[in-house]
């Protein structure tokens, strides 16, 4: 390809749960647009990251692991991430260096596999957490997993998306396997996410820190409104932001809400900054915890939080 031919589109990152690909779409945008959480299927929606270059516009999309489903909820996110994988023009798998290859990988690579024409990436994550030599035992495995699933892998890209080794590389290599066209969205952005989306997700990533196992399938945060405070000075603007955080059961309420409000005050302290960074102005956060019994098998109630 020339230098002068301008390249843009769409590559997806898949992998398990918590198999890093929130932590690197980050770290390939150079700004947090999708949240990252030490719990499994903290992503639930297809945010896209975009990364600018000189010749070429490369449009990040962080689609939720897949994963056998038990819900209904479950069943819609894993449709998002098989029409995610059938519209973008490259993919990633990511692969933690610091887990063993398992049934979950085994069983995505198959599906990838079955993806003729596609160019498909192999990217070791987390390559920090592990020894030189585990690192070529994982490369190693990559490379035989692929071989025996029918898979011929594109590259196998070793990255580290906490300190930052090799993430321009992979921008590099992704950007060579785009289409030639024009740029998609304006200069600076960094992503098409709506702003009341994004102050959700940091929400429900604040309240997720530090929660029982049983919480973070139940969580949903819906932003009410966003309005600005009417009688403050032009020079020192303050926007009312209203949210609520939606549980199953009454019991999920008073986790989310701690003793004396003392977890979500927490919560609320732990968000507006991030939210304020996002705005660009002071914040005035307002949060309720409110019951949806049931809400991931009830189509009716995942249509009104936005699923």
């Amino acid at each position: 390809m020339s230098e002068s031919t301008f390249r843009s589109g769409f590559a997806c990152f898949v992998g398990r749960p918590n198999a890093g690909k929130s932590t690197l779409t980050n770290a390939l945008v150079g700004e947090k647009v999708a949240i990252t959480s030490s719990r499994p299927q903290t992503t639930r929606h297809v945010i896209r990251g975009l990364v600018h270059r000189e010749h070429a516009q490369l449009v990040l999309v962080d689609t939720p692991g897949l994963h056998k489903p038990r819900t209904l909820l479950g069943q819609r996110l894993n449709d998002l991430v098989r029409t995610t994988w059938a519209e973008v023009d490259t993919i990633g798998m990511c692969l933690p260096a610091d887990q063993r290859i398992g049934p979950g990988d085994r069983f995505l690579v198959k599906e990838l596999a079955a993806l003729r024409r596609k160019p498909i990436f192999a990217i070791a994550t987390k390559t920090d957490l592990v020894t030189r030599d585990r690192l070529a035992e994982h490369l190693a495995q990559i490379a035989e997993v692929g071989a025996e699933l029918g898979l011929d892998w594109h590259q196998v890209v070793p990255v580290s998306a906490v300190a930052g080794d090799q993430v321009d590389l992979l921008a590099d290599l992704l950007i060579e396997t785009l289409p030639p066209g024009p740029p998609l969205y304006p200069e600076g952005q960094l992503t098409d996410e709506p702003e009341e989306t994004l102050i959700a997700e940091i929400i429900r990533e604040a309240a997720l820190e530090g929660v029982r196992d049983e919480l973070p399938h139940s969580l949903a945060v819906v932003v009410e409104e966003i309005v600005p405070r009417q009688d403050r000075p032009a020079d020192r603007p303050l926007l009312d932001v209203r949210a609520n955080v939606y549980v199953e059961r009454d019991s999920q309420k008073g986790i989310v809400i701690g003793k004396k409000g003392a977890r979500l005050k927490q919560i609320g302290t732990d968000s507006r900054g991030q939210i304020e960074r996002l705005l660009g102005t002071p914040v005035h956060l307002d949060l309720h915890v409110k019951i949806a019994k049931d809400w991931q098998r009830d189509p009716r109630q995942l249509r009104r939080l936005g699923f």
